[in-house]
């Protein structure tokens, strides 16, 4: 859908620029984007500053390399401050290590504190509208009430999405929330979300609960992409083009280890219509990040073995990792005719739907819904002490927010943006004519 209007956007804690790839193919225009990873950052700086059609725009002032929010305000809070009143949309996913049920879920978790320097950027852009994506236990409430009381103070074994929601209405916002199964909106994955879409209150009208507009949107968003409505993508749909069975490796040509190999990219005769959606404007180019993972003999006899117990779908049973010799809870076989479980930074979590391996990194993009253009940098994996700090291919993937939900997102808020000017037209017109009135209403007085 083309929009007359133009949203302006910039991307806080953008990773390698999940959310700002939807935004832009919406029709929103890039600010800049701000990325503490320098690996996330070398991502989207190839793709979204380098790339000559989906571009920020990129202010001269702020030099185009990884920083932090605090860094951004810290160094330039003059030139942020003379952005308002410029800005409709500042975006971010805070990182959710504290917050994910997979985790502690500590309050007092420092990574949490990083959704303090979102809202101190909220406060010196005053953007039109806010939008915070985050796991689903970003709306968990926290039961440590000593840790709450560090973080919060007084707002005991209440949820960190109840506490940005009370900041965020005291600087002016209208705040609407919930969770969302990327699924819904086309993403071939299982994976749900916690959506904090604001209005800035700042006009008479009336403002609509947009998280609701955002799931009424639906059925016309996948209509127009032609992708299912009564069903989710299946993971054969998203990535049966990129199975390497019967196809002679060769060497991998974008690792930066050796020794790699990959299979060559064969575009399918007839598609599926998400595999079409995907590789539109790649322009007949082969999509990169297919290393294959080198798996040990043993370790594809495991696959082999996990494939043929467990219940695809599903993480192992009890019982199926007893079968399988195994303690690790998190492993799932995907099926082939149903969207694929949440996709994380961890790659051994998932294994392929018929062959023996792990997922490719590609193939873990196409779970998330990035189009086969945007191309990867950097290392792939890392570990080690290096885990915790790193941001390599297959972090940048788990980490990201799917691009088809971040277009719908930006749909939403174009067309709410469209009516607001429209209102406002409207408005002023009809001031205009007020005004007109009294003159002659002033002329004709004795």
């Amino acid at each position: 859908m083309k929009h007359p209007t133009t949203l302006k956007f910039i991307d806080a804690f953008a990773g390698c620029g999940g959310l700002s790839v939807g935004l832009m193919a919406a029709g929103c225009e890039g600010i800049f984007a701000i990325e503490k990873s320098p690996l996330a950052f070398a991502t989207l700086k190839h793709n979204l500053i380098n790339n000559g059609d989906f571009n920020f725009t990129w202010p001269k002032w702020l030099p185009p390399q990884a920083m932090t929010c605090e860094d951004l305000i810290a160094t330039y809070d003059n030139k942020v401050g003379e952005l308002a009143g410029q800005v409709d949309l500042i975006v971010g996913g805070p990182p959710c290590q504290g917050f994910s049920t997979a985790g502690k879920r500590n309050p007092a978790d420092p990574r949490n504190k990083m959704t303090e320097q979102y809202l101190a950027l909220v406060g010196l852009v005053k953007p039109r509208f806010i939008v915070i994506e985050n796991v689903a236990g970003f709306n968990m409430k926290f039961e440590n009430q000593e840790n709450t009381e560090i973080l919060m103070g007084n707002a005991k074994k209440k949820s960190y999405a109840e506490y940005i929601a009370t900041r965020l209405k005291e600087l002016g916002y209208e705040v609407s929330a919930g969770l969302i199964n990327c699924a819904d909106f086309g993403v071939p994955q299982n994976r749900q979300r916690f959506l904090m879409i604001c209005e800035r209150k700042d006009h008479q009208l009336e403002t609509p609960n947009l998280f609701m507009k955002l799931k009424q949107s639906r059925l016309t968003f996948l209509e127009e992409r032609g992708l299912p409505t009564d069903r989710p993508v299946s993971t054969k749909e998203a990535i049966s083009d990129l199975e390497i069975s019967g196809r002679e490796l060769v060497p991998c040509e974008d690792s930066t280890a050796p020794g790699f190999k990959e299979a060559p990219y064969i575009q399918p005769a007839v598609p599926t219509k998400f595999q079409a959606l995907m590789r539109k404007c790649a322009q007949g180019t082969a999509p990169n990040s297919r290393r294959l993972p080198r798996h040990k003999p043993e370790t594809i006899k495991y696959f082999s073995l996990v494939q043929s117990i467990c219940r695809p779908g599903f993480c192992l049973s009890i019982e199926e990792r007893k079968k399988a010799g195994t303690r690790k809870h998190s492993t799932t076989v995907l099926h082939p005719g149903l969207p694929a479980p949440t996709i994380t930074t961890l790659p051994d979590d998932i294994v392929h739907y018929s062959e023996p391996r792990i997922l490719t990194v590609r193939e873990s993009a196409r779970l998330q819904s990035f189009p086969d253009w945007f191309s990867f940098q950097e290392k792939y994996t890392t570990g080690g002490k290096q885990r915790k700090q790193e941001c390599p291919r297959y972090t940048q993937v788990g980490n990201a927010v799917p691009p088809l939900l971040s277009e719908a997102i930006g749909e939403v808020l174009l067309a709410r943006l469209e009516s607001l000017n429209e209102s406002q037209k409207n408005l002023s017109s009809i001031n205009y004519k007020k005004s007109k009135r009294k003159d002659k209403m002033d002329a004709i007085k004795p």
